[in-house]
């Protein structure tokens, strides 16, 4: 364990830090499955919410650190070629 008072600080911190990215990680996946869900029925409305929905999420979190811009750009990516292709 730490002993100088910033290094404490600093644990304190990136225990709040690891917690929150954490959250965002988890809500990503989430979302994500739910797009896929969407996509399996076949419904191009439904599926289209929830793809403006999770783009939100990623680019929320990608904006936050959670996950690299670039990682966030190609799980968008995939997801809209996953819609578009049903919505054709």
């Amino acid at each position: 364990m730490a002993n100088h008072k910033s290094a404490l600080k600093r644990a304190r911190q990136n225990e709040i830090r690891r917690l929150r990215n954490k959250s965002l990680r988890t809500k990503t996946k989430s979302v994500i499955k739910q797009v896929r869900a969407a996509s399996e029925e076949g419904s191009s409305g439904s599926a289209m919410e929830e793809l403006n929905s999770a783009k939100s999420v990623i680019d929320k979190a990608a904006k936050k650190g959670a996950i690299h811009k670039r990682t966030a750009a190609r799980k968008i990516s995939r997801l809209s070629k996953l819609v578009n292709k049903i919505s054709v």
